[in-house]
């Protein structure tokens, strides 16, 4: 909301370092677009990746780590009989919500949407997923005395809904004037959805599927490709001093969004560089057997099934994949497990 009223004082002229890193965005964009027409079957496999990359890492963001690989994969392709605990339960949450904007018509952006999202996350987990605070919250560091910092104040609990509307109406309103770079407004809205911070708990991981969502809306859909989640977790110390740097003064809407903006734009600057060289990487390697071995040794999870290939490889064949884990078995790479299509391999690592 405060980073849209007005959109002119926020935004203002743009940084020439920006200029720059946007225009490459925009070309990533072109060839994101080139790669989905020409090479499909890339992109799937490249997709698959990012899938368990972004439902690991954003969720680890927030503490909910599942420590069993081979039980991660299986919460995150539905084989998973029962969760064990809150941890598994908020992990299955991430992937319906990521799920459901990734294979959904989910518009339009509004305040239903963003509670069905959050009701997604803790769709799994008792409680009240898809409800807005009831009462005032702080964001605070917590030292390793005991002693806690205030970060930051949100908005409080009583006029988190009108400010959460009044954000959405904003970035829409701006998006539809078309007078800035979308990857900017977008910028913003995280910034100030964060800033709002309408919920008791979830709120990052919120922001950061509506992220995916947005990008690929206006027509950046890397983060199906490469995930954002596992590059601001790479990055976490400055995406929470930025963000932190932009909320000073917020309340009175003198805050400073370019330390946030020029954080999230060298995000999306380096996903669209690693989309480059893992599309060139997966281009290059010259057969089918030379990319099954590749996505088993560098790729697949500890545990996996020859389904989990198939997946991450569309148009490579079962018999292909069975003669590539046999010879990676015989050299000692992986263990196979049971017979038959319930049959799991067990990745021993190094190669």
């Amino acid at each position: 909301m405060k980073s849209f009223t007005p959109l002119e004082r926020s935004l203002g002229a743009v940084p020439g370092t920006l200029v720059g890193q946007l225009r490459r965005i925009d070309t990533g964009r072109g060839r994101e677009e080139l790669y989905a027409n020409q090479l499909p079957e890339l992109l799937t496999a490249l997709a698959a990746r990012a899938r368990v990359q972004s439902i690991t890492a954003s969720s680890a963001l927030e503490g909910v780590l599942v420590p069993d690989s081979a039980r991660a994969a299986k919460i995150i392709d539905g084989s998973a009989r029962g969760l064990r605990n809150r941890s598994e339960q908020e992990f299955a949450g991430y992937r319906a919500a990521l799920d459901y904007l990734f294979a959904e018509d989910w518009r339009p952006l509004n305040l239903g949407l963003v509670l069905h999202l959050h009701r997604l996350l803790f769709s799994e987990t008792p409680g009240k997923g898809g409800t807005l605070k009831t009462s005032d919250n702080l964001v605070v560091d917590r030292n390793e005395d005991g002693s806690r910092n205030i970060r930051f104040t949100p908005v409080p609990a009583a006029y988190t809904e009108q400010y959460l509307d009044d954000l959405l109406n904003g970035y829409l309103e701006a998006r539809s004037a078309d007078a800035h770079h979308p990857v900017l407004l977008i910028g913003l809205l995280i910034l100030d959805l964060l800033t709002i911070h309408p919920f008791d708990d979830g709120n990052g991981r919120v922001a950061r599927v509506l992220t995916n969502a947005l990008l690929a809306e206006a027509g950046y859909g890397i983060g199906r490709y490469v995930s954002l989640e596992q590059l601001i977790a790479e990055s976490s110390g400055d995406y929470y001093a930025k963000l932190l740097e932009s909320t000073h003064g917020w309340h009175e809407n003198e805050h400073d969004v370019w330390p946030w903006l020029e954080y999230f734009v060298s995000l999306l600057t380096d996903a669209y560089r690693r989309f480059e060289q893992g599309a060139a990487s997966d281009r290059s390697t010259g057969s089918k057997q030379d990319r099954v071995r590749e996505f088993v040794l560098d790729h697949a999870p500890e545990f996996f099934a020859i389904g989990d290939v198939r997946a991450a490889l569309p148009g490579v064949s079962d018999q292909t994949i069975r003669l590539v884990l046999d010879a990676l078995r015989k050299e000692g790479h992986i263990r196979s497990g049971g017979t038959g299509r319930g049959a799991r391999w067990h990745r021993l690592g190094g190669t």
